[in-house]
Order: structure tokens, then C-alpha cells, then sequence
């Protein structure tokens, strides 16, 4: 009981929306890292130090008029890039978003938890 309970704490929330096109990105350069991969928003972003980092990312609600967006799963994604002025927290790769929500929701609101 005691691990649930820190895994819960340890969750933080956000906002997710998703994207299409996978071009050169600030962590890899040219280097493919597949598709179960998200772009940090700049309130992610602290100066780059979570490049490569691993998250699993939930679908907590929409944050539009979409009723029950949600999958009840979650995804795991590696941060490959950085979106300057981005209104998300997180942009997930089109993949990694269709696992967790129904894609016209857009944008939802997440719970999402670093790996070490």
C-alpha cells in the first residue's frame, strides 16, 4: 500500500496534445528514436536537462468538449526535443497520444511520472 501511494505522489499534472511530423530534434539530432516519443513544453524543458528522459504519461480528462477521451491506459515516451512557447506541457508523438486518448479529443489534461 505503502508504493501506491508514492507512486501517486510522485505523479504531476499537465496538459498533452500531439504532432505529426518527426524532423531533426534537440536531444538526438539525426538520430531515429521511433514513435513512442514526446517533446517537452517549456515548463518541461529546464535548460534541457530532461532530454532522454523517460515518462509515462496518463489521460486525466479532455480539456475541450470531448466527453470520455480516454483510453484508461497509459504510455511510456522518451523526450526528444523541446517546444519553445508551446500551450502544452507535453506534445507526444501521434502514436504514444492514440494509445492514451481518442485523437479528436486534441488536447486533454495528463498525469505524468519521470523514470530515474
Amino acid at each position: 500500500m505503502v508504493a501506491c501511494l508514492i507512486s501517486f505522489a510522485s505523479a504531476t499534472l499537465g496538459i498533452a496534445t500531439f504532432y505529426t511530423k518527426y524532423v531533426t530534434s534537440a536531444c538526438f539530432r539525426n538520430q531515429d528514436q521511433g514513435k513512442m516519443i514526446a517533446v517537452a513544453g517549456d515548463a518541461l524543458r529546464d535548460n534541457g536537462t530532461v532530454c532522454r528522459k523517460i515518462l509515462t504519461v496518463t489521460c486525466m480528462g479532455p480539456r475541450n468538449h470531448v466527453p470520455h477521451p480516454c483510453t484508461g491506459k497509459s504510455v511510456t515516451v522518451k523526450i526528444v526535443d523541446h517546444c519553445p512557447s508551446c500551450p502544452s506541457t507535453i506534445v507526444l508523438s501521434q502514436e504514444a497520444f492514440t494509445i492514451i486518448v481518442k485523437p479528436v479529443a486534441g488536447i486533454i489534461n495528463v498525469e505524468y511520472k519521470w523514470y530515474a
